[in-house]
């Protein structure tokens, strides 16, 4: 199970950055102004769609404008805070769907086919041998004297001109 999030973790490191600074995008330019206009569109106690409506087309378009009016305002960092803990959890909620697609589906993906990266520390001179015998791979010979089989099936093509 560790190489599923070590692997995922490895090929979404840039994706990390890309998402955190979509969210931050996101909380400025749609959350705070649609939590300042809703803020705005429910003063009187009532929501008023065409207050709201009204306001949400002028904070798209001003969003620091909107960001520094709920910071000013007494009562709208409430409102703020609420909605950008619900954004954060479906934003996060859906990172983490993408997160764990992304994972591998086995413990060999993304190794070359026909490496010897299948072995670690040394675990197939068990089988092959470092200095002698049927070269397979840059430091990797089918020894003549093991005992068993040592049949070798080369794939490949031969080149000639």
């Amino acid at each position: 199970m560790n190489y599923k999030i070590e692997g995922a973790i490895r090929k979404n490191k840039k994706s990390f950055i890309i998402c955190a600074i979509l969210w931050l995008i996101l909380v400025i330019v749609f959350v705070a102004p649609f939590s300042y206009s809703s803020f705005e569109a429910s003063v009187g106690g009532k929501f008023s769609l065409e207050i709201f409506m009204e306001q949400i087309s002028t904070n798209i378009t001003n969003p620091f404008g909107s960001l520094g009016g709920i910071f000013t305002t007494e009562g709208a960092m409430h409102n703020f805070v609420s909605l950008l803990l619900g954004f954060t959890i479906f934003y996060l909620v859906v990172f983490f769907i993408g997160f764990a697609k992304s994972a591998p589906k086995n413990e060999y993906t993304d190794f070359e086919h026909g490496s010897s990266d299948w072995s670690q520390r040394g675990e197939q001179y068990q089988i092959l041998s470092k200095n002698k015998g049927i070269i397979l791979a840059e430091d990797n010979y089918l020894p003549l004297d093991k005992r068993g089989n040592v049949n070798v099936l080369v794939v490949g093509r031969i080149w000639f001109w």
